[in-house]
């Protein structure tokens, strides 16, 4: 099909109606490969709703594109060459660039040039998905170095970069949406929620708790400053930043998680069961079914209620016959106590794979909801329309 940079593709645009809520959905991708939109912590949209960003394998590997106008213009590749981190693309404030990760360097792509400019690059390291702060002034990602963990931040301009240790698999890093110098992050496995300062002073864990308590998808509540976090699947909570007081939003099955700007309502998806996405009224808890995802939502931890074990993780390869694969991947030394990352077993068994959940996030007017579904038997793109 001639994959380059540059290459544009006729639109794979379809419609239909939802069979529950009868919302208009628009069908973004059709290939035969994975396709999927970018991080549920991002936007998939430009700023001006005009463009839709998204990742797919057709190439045979990871590689961005976009659709504009949006929703049956045409497809343009984005990237080429080596694969990029496929849930790491961020779109700058400004609409023009978008920050992605290649192994261990973050790259800044020119949306009109398709030019790429590396920003910042650990040697021998991967890093994780992308996050901007201060108005896209600054970055950080997650960030594994041999055995060390941790997190990277610096200025978008290549400056005051650093790498922050931290003794167990970040995931999730995100800058506080007042105040850039805080960077909350996500310890995996338990305990969860933690933030540090950019310049790496400040270490502290914001909530104790144990491997029975699944702590998942923390975010910051829109523009409030507080975080919202699920305690899957029986909760969707909030937590003050200030005082670290907690309440609860809502019992339900909440997902993956994305609140509005004013952190008046939360998206969310939903797993065991999944009974499609939701927006969930953060004042009275109350959730409204915005559609069906008929998304597969692989992975074996998601059948329990905490974090996965060594026992959880030997089960799911015993389930595909893949014992050997299961000895040369665990990591050593791991006891059937210690909780597993998904990251530290590069395995889709336990939290993936990733390409199979929904992650839902909104587009900046926030009348829109992106998000991806295996139903038709390969991850495609989707977008619902949300009711005026």
């Amino acid at each position: 099909m001639g994959f380059r940079k540059g290459a544009q593709f006729a639109s794979e645009h379809s419609l239909h109606r939802d069979e529950v809520t009868g919302a208009t959905v628009h069908q973004i991708t059709s290939q035969d490969c994975i396709n999927h939109a970018t991080y549920f912590l991002q936007s998939s949209f430009t700023p001006d709703g005009s463009t839709l960003l998204f990742v797919s394998y057709r190439s045979g590997s990871a590689q961005l594109y976009e659709v504009s106008p949006f929703p049956a213009g045409a497809i343009r590749q984005l990237t080429d060459g080596p694969a990029i981190h496929p849930f790491s693309p961020a779109i700058a404030p400004h609409g023009q660039s978008i920050f992605f990760v290649r192994a261990g360097a973050i790259l800044e792509l020119n949306r009109q040039t398709l030019a790429e400019r590396v920003v910042v690059e650990f040697a021998g390291a991967q890093l994780g998905e992308c996050s901007l702060g201060g108005g896209g002034k600054w970055l950080t990602a997650a960030a594994k170095r041999g055995v060390e963990s941790g997190i990277v931040a610096g200025q978008s301009d290549g400056s005051a970069w650093q790498f922050i240790p931290f003794p167990r698999t970040v995931i999730h890093p995100q800058f506080h949406p007042h105040d850039p110098e805080w960077i909350e992050f996500a310890g995996d496995p338990a305990p969860r929620m933690h933030r540090v300062r950019r310049d790496g002073s400040g270490l502290e864990c914001l909530y104790q708790h144990g491997n029975d308590e699944f702590v998942v998808h923390e975010t910051f509540l829109g523009l409030t400053g507080d975080l919202v976090y699920t305690i899957w699947p029986r909760a969707l909570c909030r937590m003050n930043w200030k005082t670290r007081s907690h309440s609860l939003i809502a019992s339900c099955n909440a997902w993956h998680i994305t609140p509005n700007r004013a952190g008046t309502q939360v998206l969310c998806d939903t797993n065991h069961p999944d009974e499609g996405l939701f927006l969930v009224d953060t004042a009275t808890g109350r959730r409204r079914l915005i559609c069906l995802s008929g998304s597969s939502n692989q992975g074996s931890q998601w059948r329990t209620s905490r974090y996965a074990v060594a026992e959880d993780f030997a089960a799911a390869r015993a389930e595909q016959s893949l014992a050997q694969r299961a000895a040369e991947q665990a990591p050593s030394g791991a006891s059937s106590s210690e909780p597993l990352s998904w990251m530290e077993v590069a395995t889709d068994t336990v939290y993936g794979p990733q390409w199979t959940h929904p992650h839902p996030s909104f587009s900046h007017d926030e009348r829109m909801v992106v998000f991806a579904s295996d139903r038709t038997g390969q991850p495609q793109v989707y977008v619902v329309e949300l009711d005026a």
